[in-house]
C-alpha cells in the first residue's frame, strides 16, 4: 500500500468562510499531488479543518461539524476522484459536547468510520480538556489488505492503547495525526513514535501540521537500524509525501524479532 501523509500548513480559521476556504484550499493541493503520485490512502494531521488555537476552540459552536458535513463534503470528492482512501482530522459534534475525530472516507464516497480521540492533552501548548470530550473506544478498519488503526497525538504517551491495537486489533500500520506544537514536549515526541513502531512491530506514521511552531512527521518502519532510518519529514514547511507499507516487512521483522511471540501469557493485553 502507498500511503500520501500530508504534512500541511492551516492558517487562522475563526470563522465557517475561513474553515471553508482552507479546506478548498487544502482539497486543491490534493488534486496536484495526488495527480503527480498515486496513492491508495491520504492522511491530514488532527484537526486539518482547523487551526490548533484557544481562539479557534472557543468557536466551536460554529466551526465544529458532523461526520458529513464541510471536510466531508470536499474529500469525499477527492476519494471517488482519484480512487483512494481519506483520513483528515475535524472538531466532531457529539451529543454531549465536541470530540477531536479522525474520520476516514472511502473510495466510494462514504464514511468508513471515525475514532474520536481517547487522551486529551491538557498541558504545554495544549488546552483540550477545557473544550472537548475524549472518546470511548479504539477504532480500526481494513483497506486493501491492510489493517488501519488511527491514533491522535497525545493517546500515542500510552503503550496500553497502540499494543492493544496490535494485538486485539491486529494492525499493521498506525496513523498517529497530531498537533504537536514545540512546547516543552516536542523534544521527546519522536522516541515514542519509534518506541510504539519496534515494540509492536508495524508501520507508524506520525504526522504533524507544517508551520513555524510545528513540523518534522516522521514514518517509522517495524524495523530501524543504522542503515534503515525512519523516514523524517522537512522541519517546519508544508509537505506531501509518498510512504510505503510493505506487510511482507513486517511479518519478515517478526520472525527474525520475535518480540510478540515471546511475550509472557501473563501479559495485557
Amino acid at each position: 500500500m502507498r500511503l500520501l501523509a500530508c504534512q500541511i500548513n492551516i492558517p487562522s480559521t475563526r470563522s465557517p468562510a475561513a474553515r471553508d476556504a482552507h479546506l478548498d484550499s487544502v482539497a486543491q493541493k490534493l488534486v496536484t499531488a495526488l495527480s503527480d503520485t498515486p496513492a491508495d490512502l491520504v492522511v491530514l494531521p488532527e484537526l486539518s479543518a482547523i487551526e490548533y488555537s484557544r481562539e479557534s476552540f472557543s468557536r466551536l459552536d460554529l466551526l465544529a461539524e458532523d461526520l458529513e458535513g464541510p471536510s466531508f463534503e470536499r474529500f469525499r470528492e477527492i476519494a471517488k476522484r482519484f480512487d483512494v482512501a481519506v483520513v483528515y482530522g475535524i472538531p466532531r459534534k457529539g451529543d454531549q459536547g465536541y470530540h477531536i475525530s479522525q474520520v476516514a472516507v472511502g473510495p466510494d464516497g462514504a464514511v468508513i468510520g471515525s475514532f474520536d480521540k481517547l487522551h486529551l492533552a491538557q498541558y504545554g501548548a495544549s488546552m483540550e480538556k477545557e473544550y472537548f470530550q475524549r472518546g470511548e473506544a479504539p477504532f480500526s478498519f481494513s483497506f486493501r489488505g491492510v489493517k488501519i488503526a488511527p491514533i491522535i497525538c497525545y493517546d500515542i504517551r500510552f503503550p496500553e492503547l497502540t499494543r492493544s491495537l496490535a494485538l486485539e486489533h491486529n494492525a499493521d500500520l498506525i496513523l498517529h495525526c497530531g498537533a504537536y506544537a514545540r512546547d516543552p514536549s516536542f523534544y521527546s515526541w519522536h522516541h515514542f513514535v519509534v518506541s510504539r513502531a519496534l515494540e509492536n512491530q508495524l508501520f507508524f506514521l506520525s504526522l504533524n501540521r507544517a508551520g513555524a511552531d510545528f513540523g518534522n512527521s516522521v514514518f517509522c518502519p517495524p524495523w530501524i537500524d543504522e542503515t534503515a532510518p525512519p523516514l523524517a519529514f522537512p522541519e517546519h514547511d508544508e509537505a506531501f509525501i509518498a510512504c510505503e507499507v510493505d506487510l511482507a516487512r513486517i511479518a519478515e521483522v517478526r520472525r527474525e524479532y520475535s518480540f510478540l511471540a515471546d511475550r509472557r501469557a501473563g501479559y495485557r493485553p
